[in-house]
């Protein structure tokens, strides 16, 4: 089976590109096969990302059988917990230039911020598409753990 967006080859079984992460069956013949959560999974997909770990940690444990639901939700977990660590440095550099520019600060932080919804929006999106789209070496992680 050849994907139709990158022609990388994959497994006849496959429900995505090994390669770029794109659907392999139809968006309808995925939303066909349901999720134990009730919902069609490109939903559930996009769920996984609305409050961060959180949801994605109440999808991980809910859904046992569909990969694609899953893999949205542990990359959820993962981007949630590098977006708390990467923040921490960025709050401190902020202040910092608060107390010099009030303006920059506010700036650089408001910066970071649009950034981290930025992201979340486009995974969101994404995963309503019914693509896996994996984040560079975070969607590695979460592939393991599905």
């Amino acid at each position: 089976m050849f994907c139709s967006k990158c022609g990388d080859e994959n497994p006849e079984n496959a429900g995505f590109c090994k390669k770029c992460g794109a659907p392999l069956k139809s968006t309808s013949k995925l939303i066909e096969e349901g999720s134990a959560t009730g919902l069609e999974p490109n939903v559930a997909g996009l769920l996984c990302y609305v409050l961060g770990w959180m949801t994605g940690l109440a999808f991980y444990v809910i859904e046992k059988e569909d990969r694609f639901v899953r893999f949205h939700a542990v990359q959820s977990i993962i981007v949630s917990i590098v977006a708390v660590i990467v923040c921490i440095p960025v709050a401190i550099v902020a202040i910092i230039f608060a107390l010099i520019t009030p303006i920059l600060g506010n700036f650089l932080w408001g910066m970071f911020c649009l950034a981290g919804l930025g992201l979340t929006l486009f995974l969101m999106y994404k995963a309503y598409l019914g693509e896996k789209y994996m984040l560079p070496k975070i969607g590695e992680i979460a592939e393991k753990y599905i």
